[in-house]
């Protein structure tokens, strides 16, 4: 059977950056003619479908609007791409890939964002789109939670072992909900000591120093099956 390791994005394979999320600004006001008044305070860990939902929501804009808001993002997000707009992976970020791939496991996304949005954030951080199983990943642009989430992972990816590294305790309650298990990553906006709040197998400070705790718990994960 299959392992499937579901990596979340921002603060486990690129740093969070704060200029970044510009983009979901401006595509706002473009498609309302006006930016926000109230802006979402902690979007660690939520989903595209959840933090826009909710955007909409605290500035009075019907809910009707967020598969528009979607459209105008993903072209605000293109124009950034075009832009030259770079990221950063983190530490140890590409080499947990390739050791992941090399040991014959599948590396897959889970991630809040929509596809277009992940694609160009990797890309910019110097992934490339051939280190992940698209068709193995899950997105959510149009998710209204991360449980809601991890739910559709073993239904879609059947039977094998499913395990979900993530930076922030939200990916935790995520895993919870899916029973799947939960490695978490420091190189978020969340400390060790948060994470070890969490129902965590493992928490590393990141994926350099902690990159063998990572494979050596895939591998047990991997043989208890």
């Amino acid at each position: 059977m299959k392992t499937h390791i579901l990596w979340d994005i921002d603060g486990t394979l690129i740093h969070n950056s704060p200029d970044g999320a510009n983009v979901y600004l401006e595509a706002f006001t473009q498609l309302t003619g006006a930016p926000p008044l109230h802006r979402i305070t902690n979007p660690h860990g939520m989903t595209e479908g959840q933090l826009l939902s909710e955007l909409l929501q605290l500035n009075g804009q019907p809910s009707t609007m967020l598969d528009d808001l979607l459209t105008e993002l993903d072209v605000h997000t293109l124009a950034q791409h075009d832009g030259g707009f770079i990221r950063e992976a983190v530490a140890g970020g590409p080499e947990a890939l390739r050791e992941v791939a090399h040991r014959g496991w599948d590396n897959a996304l889970l991630t809040g964002n929509g596809p277009l949005h992940s694609r160009y954030k990797l890309l910019a951080a110097g992934y490339s789109a051939d280190d992940f199983t698209w068709q193995n990943s899950f997105f959510g642009d149009r998710s209204p939670s991360r449980p809601h989430l991890t739910s559709l992972v073993t239904p879609q990816l059947g039977d094998g072992t499913h395990i979900i590294v993530g930076d922030t305790p939200n990916d935790g309650i995520a895993a919870d909900a899916a029973s799947l298990p939960f490695i978490a990553v420091a190189t978020g906006a969340y400390s060790v000591a948060d994470l070890r709040n969490t129902s965590a197998l493992l928490v590393v400070d990141n994926l350099v120093g902690g990159l063998e705790e990572v494979l050596d718990t895939i591998t047990q994960l991997t043989e208890r099956g």
